[in-house]
């Protein structure tokens, strides 16, 4: 598998719906190919509107840069600000990579919760994706 499929991209997307529900949060989810590319996309009920481009750049950006959008904080902590210039970059926790055999085949972003929520619900997708 070098890229997600629409299958496994739904499978994520159910599951981290799942978790957010259970947990009484509003969220979007996205799921991109190993380019950024959205494959799937959920806005649950009530979910904020700035959540919908937020949790697709979340995931964007982990795919990309093939890391945990938690990772980038201490980029910016550290004092390195350019990467906010970086068009299309949300350096902020909720973007998780899908890694199959070692290999970053996409990722999932979600927001609309904390950026500590937004992350457990994006865990939570990546986990049925093998």
């Amino acid at each position: 598998m070098h890229a997600v499929t629409a299958d496994a991209a739904e499978r994520a997307i159910a599951a981290a719906a799942a978790e957010a529900r259970k947990q009484g949060w509003l969220v979007s989810i996205a799921v991109v190919d190993n380019g950024g590319e959205l494959v799937a996309f959920l806005r649950m009920d009530d979910a904020p509107p700035s959540s919908i481009d937020i949790s697709r750049g979340k995931a964007r950006t982990a795919a990309r840069l093939r890391r945990a959008t938690r990772l980038l904080d201490s980029t910016l902590t550290a004092g390195r600000l350019p990467i906010l210039g970086i068009d299309g970059i949300v350096p902020v926790e909720g973007g998780v990579p899908i890694i199959v055999n070692g290999e970053v085949v996409g990722a999932v972003g979600v927001s609309g919760a904390t950026s500590a929520q937004d992350a457990q619900v994006a865990r939570a997708g990546v986990a049925t994706v093998k």
